[in-house]
């Protein structure tokens, strides 16, 4: 009985961890999208001049690709231990505080700010904080829906994949699994959010989202096989932390959850 408990506690503690740091990566993903940045500046070497539709382009990525990659391979560690199910409600529910942190940054930008602090940084060359503020976090509408669906979307193939090809492999080759399901989910995401957000919300051509979308996409794809083994680290600790039996029983529940 007590082993039991101690197995649940165990159970409950690792969704919780695994919980609450994937809906801190997806939030905070959001929320620094808002800067673009150069990759090669970043990094101190030559632009990339990549050549696409007769347009050369370089990675200029939004910041928030830092932390989906690391938002994707969560999702297959719970895909792992917790089932399609697990994935799906911290979906649903990162989704839901999403709508809550926008509207929360949304009601902040329309208070009036104090005389001192709009001034406040005026000597840094920045006339007005509370325009700095409101332009810093401010996003379109279309954007923040290009967002979401992009995420949802997501993260359903993702896990869909993942379990398909687990099917296949067993608990064998998590490399496998994890970077063919990333792959496809990441494909998806860099690509429908351009277009709700620019193509339908601001009026690009199609060209110009499909070829930024790639530029994204090389970028993701290139990161989520550089942390292929933070998935084997990440995989063992919690191996170790849930003993081998939990851990086992986990793994073979969470193939039979839908």
């Amino acid at each position: 009985m007590e082993n039991a408990v101690n197995q649940h506690s165990k159970f409950q503690k690792l969704f919780i961890f695994l919980g609450f740091l994937f809906l801190t990566n997806a939030i905070v993903a959001e929320i620094i999208g808002t800067k673009i940045f150069s990759l090669e500046d970043s990094l101190g070497i030559p632009p990339a001049n990549i050549l696409l539709g007769g347009e050369t382009f370089n990675f200029n990525l939004t910041a928030g690709v830092m932390l989906w990659p690391v938002v994707f391979i969560l999702t297959d560690i719970i895909n792992e231990y917790y089932g399609r199910k697990g994935v799906k409600t911290l979906s649903y529910l990162a989704a839901g505080m999403l709508v809550y942190s926008f509207l929360m940054i949304l009601a902040a930008m329309n208070l009036e700010g104090a005389d001192f602090w709009i001034k406040s940084k005026q000597g840094l060359g920045i006339p007005k904080m509370d325009t700095a503020f409101n332009a810093i976090l401010g996003q379109g509408l279309f954007i923040i829906i290009g967002s979401l669906i992009a995420f949802l979307i997501g993260q359903m193939v993702d896990a869909f994949v993942f379990m398909q090809v687990k099917k296949k492999t067993g608990n064998k080759m998590i490399w496998l699994r994890a970077t063919g399901s990333t792959l496809i989910s990441q494909f998806i995401d860099s690509y429908v959010v351009l277009f709700i957000a620019f193509y339908w919300g601001a009026d690009w051509s199609a060209v110009t989202v499909l070829k930024i979308g790639t530029i994204n996409y090389i970028y993701k794809l290139g990161v989520a096989i550089l942390l292929t083994p933070l998935l084997y680290i990440l995989h063992n600790g919690i191996d170790r932390y849930l003993g081998k039996d939990l851990s086992e029983n986990m793994m073979k529940t969470a193939m039979e959850k839908r």
